[in-house]
């Protein structure tokens, strides 16, 4: 067993408590990785305040990056050393899995925020119980994580290891919806709903792709400046203005893609009403199970617009992540903007940091 300093959760609402905990040793799938940062997602708070049916106690944390610590004897995607990024987990051996779906893997919600392994064993406990644990397969919130190798990414060591862990899911739902899932074109149109790290990644993922109307949605106006500086070529307030009428107003019949990533609703709504003939809009954003959401239908129906929902930005972490990294080290994918760093004794300021707009993407250091 090897002591960690993490932050758990332990009751609805929270707040994170930061204690030593241990940690078991590999398995010979497994790799044990020393955790250098870990970004905070709006999944972290869902978890904690219960909207999905997360375990407690339980230490979240799922957009990790670290240097491989140990691994076990079967391991051969990493060696001790390798810098990498954490992302989501997939069974590898259901139907969607064969196939290459892996966001849609028929056990994703079980091995994501079922705070155990596959086999239902958690590696985490403290003296006298054990806690939940492989959040997204890695519970990042500690200075140390122990993964299955599936879900392990090998990144370039010139690349800044503490700034990387947010591609492993925020980012790359964002970056991936565009660029995998909607497939964006050269000299489309394109709006997003909602102006945080998804949807900003979503910009900047639109600009390389190469739309020529980029827009961006939001009620902050310091989102929506970034969101200029990061590649939209409009914006819009929606507090401000009705948006379906503001996108409009800048392309007559509306865009060709929409991705919505608030999770209201309402905004669903905008994001479908705001689309041009044969246009196609991506859910991203995660309300609480349960939640339901209208549309016109004949108007949906007889303009041939599609509605489609997206885990993870259909990405195939494998290859997308370091592509990802290549584009930020080219400068053409400069997510550094939306980041804002904290300690773990910080965890609880990033959060409210986070859940008030303040901060789009907090990353948590676990090394100073």
């Amino acid at each position: 067993m090897r002591k960690i300093k993490a932050a758990t959760i332990r009751r609805k609402g929270g707040p994170f408590q930061i204690e030593t905990l241990s940690l078991d040793e590999p398995r010979p799938d497994e790799v044990l990785v020393r955790v250098v940062a870990a970004g905070m997602c709006h999944t972290d708070m869902v978890a904690r305040d219960q909207l999905y049916d997360v375990p407690l106690p339980i230490v979240l944390g799922h957009e990790g990056s670290g240097v491989v610590e140990q691994v076990g004897g079967g391991v051969k995607k990493v060696a001790v050393g390798d810098h990498v990024v954490l992302t989501y987990m997939w069974c590898g051996h259901c139907k969607p899995c064969l196939r290459g779906d892996l966001t849609y893997c028929e056990n994703f919600y079980a091995l994501n925020f079922g705070g155990t392994r596959e086999d239902g064993s958690t590696a985490t406990q403290d003296a006298s119980e054990p806690i939940h644990d492989h959040f997204f397969g890695q519970s990042s919130f500690g200075t140390f994580a122990l993964i299955h190798e599936r879900n392990v990414i090998k990144v370039p060591k010139d690349a800044p290891l503490e700034l990387l862990g947010p591609l492993g899911c925020g980012i790359q739902t964002g970056a991936g919806a565009v660029m995998n899932a909607l497939k964006v074109n050269p000299g489309s149109s394109f709006a997003a709903f909602g102006g945080g790290a998804v949807g900003l990644s979503a910009v900047m993922a639109a600009r390389v792709a190469g739309a020529a109307i980029i827009i961006a949605v939001d009620v902050v106006p310091s989102r929506l400046a970034l969101a200029m500086e990061l590649g939209a070529t409009h914006t819009i307030n929606s507090r401000e203005t009705d948006p379906v009428e503001a996108v409009r107003e800048i392309i007559g019949g509306g865009v060709d893609f929409t991705l919505e990533s608030s999770g209201r609703p309402a905004v669903l709504r905008q994001a479908i009403d705001a689309l041009a003939i044969r246009g196609t809009c991506g859910i991203v954003g995660a309300p609480a199970l349960g939640t339901e959401a209208s549309f016109d239908v004949n108007g949906v129906m007889t303009t041939g617009k599609r509605i489609i929902g997206i885990i993870e930005g259909d990405s195939k972490p494998d290859l997308f992540i370091p592509a990802l990294v290549a584009l930020y080290m080219q400068g053409r994918f400069p997510f550094d903007k939306l980041v804002k760093f904290y300690t773990l004794e910080q965890i609880n300021q990033a959060a409210e940091d986070s859940e008030k707009g303040v901060t789009i993407k907090p990353i948590i250091r676990l090394v100073s």
